[in-house]
């Protein structure tokens, strides 16, 4: 599963392919977030959740029609709190975008970096390992400096609040998949974690005072057409995770924000000296995440005859 590997000094390179799969999605992912940042211009946060969610579900629904008849109640509860965590997490950031910039959403989210790892070792008993706590710090701070939180003025405002509360449901959707993947089929509960999302989303819009938006057909596009996006990111993220650990992936997602950067100046926008400097140390990050220890064997120790 793995690519060939390098070593130097002690320390081995490696990338697998359930990794270059989750770089993939990570470039989509960052894509998707100039997306989001646009429709918000227009009412409808909880809506354009669900509809970009449920018409995901559907259409992996459809894909995978022959599979879903054999879905088992473990997987249906695995989407559905699956689901449940996607809903919160991209709920609230949408929702934080319609008042706050795509900077400071971008440095809020940030957070979650941090505390995968963290949630993996207090949930799951599962310390990361030295390197990986080293590579998380590269990458947190390149995600300060990419995001310049300095120049927008971080307070405490709604939007700032109800984001930070969406980056903690990612950090458990994240630990959620990993704790799930290789026991359930991830064809399966994607479809149930993706329609659980949009419902989720639907149903709480009268509870949060929210009606259907009398959006554009651009609006509707863009939501349909992320829908797209993500049957085919939590498709990658499924089967990835089953392979690749909660602390590497969220490694990798650091990455999100390089990617939504290049996007962004390719529509106009410019990345300030210290956001390509952090930019770089999440790559460096990355890497490091990447280094491993090489443990000698004893037929390479023993004394010759």
């Amino acid at each position: 599963m793995s690519l060939p590997t390098a070593s130097h000094a002690g320390f081995r390179f490696r990338l697998s392919r359930p990794e270059l799969a989750l770089i993939g999605i990570t470039m989509l992912w960052g894509a998707t977030f100039l997306v989001v940042h646009l429709a918000m211009r227009q009412e409808g946060a909880l809506f354009f959740v669900g509809l970009r969610f449920l018409s995901a579900g559907v259409l992996l629904a459809i894909l995978f029609r022959r599979e879903m008849i054999q879905v088992t109640p473990q997987e249906v509860g695995a989407g559905a709190a699956i689901g449940l965590a996607i809903c919160l997490g991209y709920g609230a950031q949408t929702f934080g975008l319609k008042t706050i910039s795509s900077s400071q959403s971008a440095f809020i989210t940030a957070a979650y970096v941090p505390l995968v790892p963290l949630l993996q070792w207090v949930v799951l008993k599962r310390p990361p390992a030295l390197m990986s706590w080293v590579a998380v710090g590269f990458a947190f701070v390149g995600l300060l400096l990419l995001a310049g939180p300095g120049a927008h003025g971080i307070g405490f405002g709604v939007g700032e609040v109800v984001t930070l509360l969406g980056t903690l449901a990612m950090a458990a959707e994240i630990l959620l998949i990993g704790t799930f993947a290789g026991r359930v089929n991830s064809r399966r509960v994607t479809v149930v974690q993706l329609v659980a999302a949009g419902m989720f989303a639907l149903i709480a819009m009268p509870f949060a005072g929210e009606v259907v938006p009398d959006a554009t057909a651009s609006w509707f596009a863009a939501a349909l057409g992320l829908g797209v996006m993500s049957a085919i990111i939590q498709l990658t993220m499924n089967w990835a995770q089953a392979f690749v650990s909660p602390t590497r992936a969220t490694l990798i997602y650091a990455g999100e924000p390089v990617w939504a950067g290049i996007v962004g100046r390719l529509a106009g926008e410019r990345l300030a000296p210290l956001a390509l400097l952090g930019g770089g140390l999440i790559l460096v990050g990355t890497l490091i995440g990447e280094l491993r220890p090489q443990r000698r064997s004893k037929a390479h120790n023993a004394p010759a005859k």
